[in-house]
């Protein structure tokens, strides 16, 4: 092979792996997360929740979440059942129907991040890894980086807050 072949040829098969390499991303690219964010913990508390936006090109679901904040991650639901707020886990992942947004959040659908080994803070990020599949039973694995946030601004469910005259608290019994 002379120099101008070899040229020619090296020319040829760089166009044709960032052709394939676009149409690897393309084919990638199927799910879109967006706006991920884990609720602040107090002290002690073992567990939170994870949320976010996602939309997929074609009918898929996800199927699970693991990260490395805890070894316990489940995509769970929260429903009335006679008059009462039940939770319970989605065994077969969360729906995500071609074309549509669905948005993980509090009272609804969500991620449980149980068995936490220390304190969830504002600021934090958490990473999470998402695994969705298509119809067609393919897997896409996406990283997302979830920031800590308090939930709606208001001090978490079990902490401390002062006694308010007036209130039931501050008289006895």
């Amino acid at each position: 092979m002379n120099f101008a072949s070899f040229r020619a040829f090296s020319a040829f098969r760089s166009t044709a792996l960032a052709f394939a390499a676009c149409a690897s991303l393309g084919a990638q690219a199927q799910v879109t997360v967006k706006d991920a964010w884990v609720r602040a913990t107090v002290p002690q508390q073992k567990s939170t929740t994870a949320y976010f936006q996602a939309s997929a090109g074609t009918d898929s679901r996800l199927v699970s979440v693991t990260t490395t904040l805890t070894p316990v991650a489940e995509l769970h639901e929260m429903a009335m059942s006679d008059g009462v707020m039940r939770m319970r886990k989605l065994d077969g992942g969360i729906a995500l129907p071609a074309g549509k947004t669905i948005e993980l959040k509090p009272s609804g659908q969500h991620v449980m991040l149980m068995d936490l080994a220390q304190q969830v803070k504002v600021g934090d990020k958490v990473p999470l890894t998402l695994v969705f599949e298509d119809r067609n039973g393919k897997r896409e694995t996406q990283q997302v980086e979830a920031t800590v946030r308090p939930l709606g601004g208001a001090a978490a469910p079990g902490a401390a807050m002062p006694a308010m005259p007036g209130m039931h608290g501050d008289h006895k019994h």
